[in-house]
């Protein structure tokens, strides 16, 4: 019995200490990656006064590789609604969506999700069939202008 509970303690230290590592990699990888790729970049437009900047960001990509869950978060950071009617999102592979009519205001998050499903003003659904995000891939956000706005490194 006495080896028994020595098993259950050093299986629970080893859990423990995994997940303590992974995370602490993980964390240092994402903090390196975001040096490399800024998370917004500002850009006065026509449509917006001069002094005002867009400031878009790729918050994050949630599920990489499952497609059930799979979903790149986008956040406006700036103080003036941001028209994202015929922006895309690409990956290096070549897999682009082009957004639909859609109003962003100040603070406001859109999730863009890779399965199938039905938009509203908060979820967009990109219709496929498999996931489209892995690891190391670049997602950029470009404008109707094909200008580069937002970078995000998946980690």
């Amino acid at each position: 019995m006495n080896s028994r509970r020595r098993l259950v303690f050093y299986i629970l230290l080893n859990i423990f200490i995994s997940g303590l590592v992974t995370g602490t990699i993980l964390f240092f990888y994402n903090r390196l990656y975001q040096k490399d790729c800024p998370p917004t970049v500002p850009v006065a437009t026509s449509g917006i006064p001069a002094s005002d900047e867009i400031k878009v960001a790729i918050v994050g990509i949630n599920g990489t590789g499952v497609l059930a869950s799979e979903a790149v978060i986008i956040q406006n950071n700036g103080n003036s609604p941001l028209m994202l009617t015929g922006w895309t999102l690409k990956n290096n592979l070549g897999s682009i969506y082009t957004f639909p009519q859609l109003m962003l205001f100040p603070g406001g998050m859109v999730q863009l999700h890779t399965r199938s499903g039905s938009d509203s003003a908060s979820d967009l659904y990109w219709q496929r069939s498999t996931s489209v995000w892995s690891s190391g891939e670049l997602a950029a956000l470009y404008d109707g202008q094909n200008i580069a706005r937002a970078f995000y490194r998946v980690p």
